[in-house]
């Protein structure tokens, strides 16, 4: 009875170890844990509102990464960078943060010190340096029309002015590579900038310590290309994509090519 519990246990232990050998060289072959992708955080611009931005969004999300499209007011650079930095600082973890057109100067001061930031994606998008602003950028080379289409400003109770694109001139000026009933939305639900955000000077420059990325179109009318060429330059850009035929809104109407750059930024911005 002894002996045959023995060779029962004995059998046992051979029935263990040979178990153990089987499953050891196969956990060798186990994936890894994928590093937690990085929040893309999208910050509009002028004439424009988040919803410019669900294009993009819905192909970030595709490729699993989370997305905020932040709020941006559009009164002054120090208040909108203010507001998104608090956003910024609500976020755990790494941020790619991202700015369309005066969106640029925001991202540009909300970034700066804030540590989770790891990349920056200006999308048609001014990239100020400190003391630079809006309207100094956009008149540096010719080729914008945008001040001709601008409708009678809107006068604050504080004495400053509010300014849109005239609904009619919107699509040829803003929007022309995207379809006019698309255009025809985005006129009559842009939000107004004030006059004193596009002339007041950028308080910092994030770009010179942040790595950053470049998507605008050949034929903006807002923002000349060869301005936009000159910051991206400047930023010693890892990448700068120049989409032909491309109008301010590239994220409207070329959201693959903005959301492919993206991702490109996030890979250097995993922990």
């Amino acid at each position: 009875m002894i002996l045959r519990n023995r060779r029962s246990i004995s059998l046992a232990r051979t029935l263990m170890l040979l178990a153990l050998s089987l499953a050891t060289p196969l956990a060798g072959f186990a994936a890894p844990a994928s590093p937690t992708k990085p929040t893309v955080v999208l910050v509009h611009g002028a004439f424009a509102d988040s919803s410019s931005w669900n294009g993009v969004i819905d192909r970030l999300h595709a490729d699993g990464y989370r997305v905020v499209a932040a709020p941006n007011e559009l009164r002054s650079v120090r208040a909108d960078a203010a507001e998104v930095g608090s956003l910024l600082r609500s976020i755990p973890g790494p941020v790619v943060l991202v700015g369309h057109s005066y969106g640029g100067l925001v991202i540009s001061a909300a970034a700066d010190g804030a540590s989770n930031v790891k990349a920056l994606v200006f999308v048609a998008a001014f990239a100020p340096a400190v003391g630079e602003t809006a309207a100094q950028l956009s008149g540096r080379f010719p080729g914008s029309s945008l001040g001709a289409t601008l409708a009678p400003p809107v006068v604050l109770a504080d004495g400053g002015k509010d300014l849109y694109i005239d609904q009619d001139r919107f699509h040829a000026q803003f929007a022309a590579d995207v379809p006019a009933a698309q255009a025809r939305l985005m006129a009559a639900g842009q939000r107004p900038i004030t006059e004193a955000a596009l002339n007041e000077a950028s308080p910092a420059s994030a770009w010179k310590t942040l790595p950053s990325w470049f998507v605008y179109g050949d034929a903006d009318l807002n923002i000349p290309a060869a301005a936009q060429a000159f910051m991206a330059e400047r930023a010693q850009a890892r990448e700068t994509v120049v989409v032909k035929g491309g109008s301010h809104v590239v994220m409207v109407s070329h959201p693959d090519a903005v959301a492919a750059l993206i991702e490109k930024a996030a890979q250097g911005a995993r922990p």
